[in-house]
């Protein structure tokens, strides 16, 4: 049961390039922020404090470590669409939930940040040609290059994926 709930939607698994799937996750990325705030709309402290499962963030962790995830993501974009095969930068994802401004910031600053950056990161990707797609990445901690279409596909399924976190934990505790 413990990996159902770490991985409620599956495990992400790239496919091949199309114009359907391109449409189908450049929307993901586009309301994403939206579907956030309807997820954590009217839980109160306590709520937002309760992990997604045992031994998991809570969902105040989870609304920041999106916007730092998606930070990160539109950062590697950028590069790979202005770099060739550009190294990209790692981070300890859980080290981050831990900083300061994870802990005592409202989860409406991570938010607004969610909805600005999404628009930008849209407007940067929905128009690029097929060979756009194709340009690369190197992920260090993977030891191998990736195209800027798997990572659509990994971000696209990363934001749902941590969206169903907190739609599952509310249906579960009846909030």
């Amino acid at each position: 049961m413990q990996d159902d709930l770490r991985y409620p939607i599956g495990s992400y698994t790239p496919q091949p390039f199309s114009h359907r799937q391109k449409e189908a996750w450049l929307l993901d990325i586009k309301f994403l922020p939206g579907e956030m705030e309807i997820a954590v709309q009217n839980l109160d402290e306590d709520q937002l404090q309760t992990p997604y499962r045992d031994g998991g963030w809570t969902v105040h962790q989870l609304v920041h470590h999106v916007a730092d995830s998606h930070m990160n993501a539109y950062i590697r974009f950028r590069l790979g669409l202005t770099e060739d095969n550009p190294t990209i930068k790692p981070y300890d994802e859980n080290k981050w939930a831990q900083l300061n401004d994870v802990k005592t910031l409202p989860i409406n600053i991570s938010l607004t940040l969610l909805h600005a950056l999404h628009q930008r990161w849209y407007n940067t990707i929905k128009e690029l040609s097929e060979d756009e797609w194709e340009r690369t990445v190197v992920h260090p901690e993977h030891g191998r290059k990736m195209s800027l279409w798997h990572l659509l596909g990994m971000y696209a399924w990363h934001g749902k994926h941590h969206l169903r976190h907190i739609t599952a934990l509310r249906e579960r505790m009846g909030w």
